[in-house]
């Protein structure tokens, strides 16, 4: 750290970045489901302009971090961002201390059902309302919610990825034959409908619940279901060592238990966490490398009641990075 008397956890837990420029740091705003109202964003360019650099940073997981702050100005920046905090109804603890972790990601959201065609539900106050669930905690989870399996949000790059399904539901007596469903299921998606007597079948078992029926049949004659549903997947990750995808988990889940599943998770990092990783920060997936996923799935699945129709993959398998040298 050179002459520079600098605690970097207490720096890092309090939300702000360690700089590279001596003397400088930079203070990360969270932004649940990625949306934040004018009054607050307004409140960041005054931050920018008063303590930074007057730039701000727009990060990959829809957060801001304004650089170029001064260390000896982080007590006042603290104090400035709790406008922010309030208007994002962020659970904070002590008033005017800034945000209290920084260990659990901000909760990313595409725009989802109030804005897209294709959204099968509200990502954003999901997204806000696991953010009350979760947050603040010090344990490194990523939590991401996409609206339909278009994945805008590339949610399979997290550790819970939330992707939204409907059930569609289809009313014979409007439908006019016109197969545009059939064509864009199969052109679009997974082909799970065909015709029979001039009326639509869907094969139930081959349907992943994407809504692409009910945004282009011309006559209503499919529309959404009232409940919502979702696909679970789990464990993507990036990073140096052995980054990868996350992988279906769960099929027409609920809101309640993925809620469930959330918290359950950090009850089981705390289990087995490696004492000895730095800052106690370790991937959640290296921790299941570590313990076998049935015993993850154990602690997950307790006090959680899936609905009739989910299903279930028993056993889940990660691929990795393999490389063989080449020898020209």
């Amino acid at each position: 750290m050179g002459n520079l008397d600098i605690n970097v956890g207490k720096l890092k837990k309090n939300a702000f970045r360690y700089s590279k420029v001596r003397g400088e740091t930079a203070s990360r705003i969270r932004i649940p489901g990625g949306v934040i109202d004018a009054a607050s964003l307004q409140k960041v360019v005054e931050i920018a302009e008063t303590y930074g650099q007057g730039v701000i940073h727009i990060t990959n997981r829809q957060g801001v971090e304004i650089p170029g702050i001064r260390l000896e100005d982080m007590d006042k920046v603290n104090a400035a961002v709790q406008d922010i905090i309030d208007g994002l109804h962020i659970n904070q603890g002590e008033k005017g201390q800034g945000y209290p972790s920084s260990g659990t990601r901000n909760v990313i959201a595409c725009p989802g059902a109030k804005l897209c065609p294709f959204g099968c539900y509200d990502t954003t106050a999901f997204a806000q309302k696991m953010e009350n669930h979760i947050y603040p905690n010090d344990r490194h989870v990523k939590i991401a919610f996409t609206g339909c399996s278009n994945d805008c949000a590339k949610v399979r790059m997290a550790d819970f990825g939330i992707i939204g399904m409907t059930e569609p539901q289809y009313d014979k007596d409007r439908c006019v034959a016109c197969e545009a469903c059939v064509n864009y299921c199969r052109r679009r998606s997974v082909g799970a409908l065909h015709m029979v007597n001039g009326k639509v079948v869907r094969d139930a078992d081959k349907c992943i619940g994407c809504g692409v029926c009910v945004v282009y049949c011309p006559t209503r004659a499919w529309t959404r279901s009232k409940e919502h549903y979702f696909r679970l997947v789990l464990l993507g990750r990036t990073g140096k060592k052995n980054p990868r995808l996350a992988e279906d988990f769960i099929k027409w889940a609920d809101e309640e238990s993925i809620l469930k599943m959330v918290e359950n998770c950090y009850a089981y990092i705390e289990e087995y966490i490696d004492p000895d990783a730095v800052e106690h920060k370790e991937h959640i997936g290296y921790i299941v490398d570590r313990t076998g996923f049935e015993e993850f799935k154990k602690w997950i699945f307790r006090d959680v009641q899936l609905p009739p129709m989910a299903e279930v993959k028993e056993q889940v398998y990660w691929g990795g990075n393999h490389y063989d040298r080449y020898d020209g």
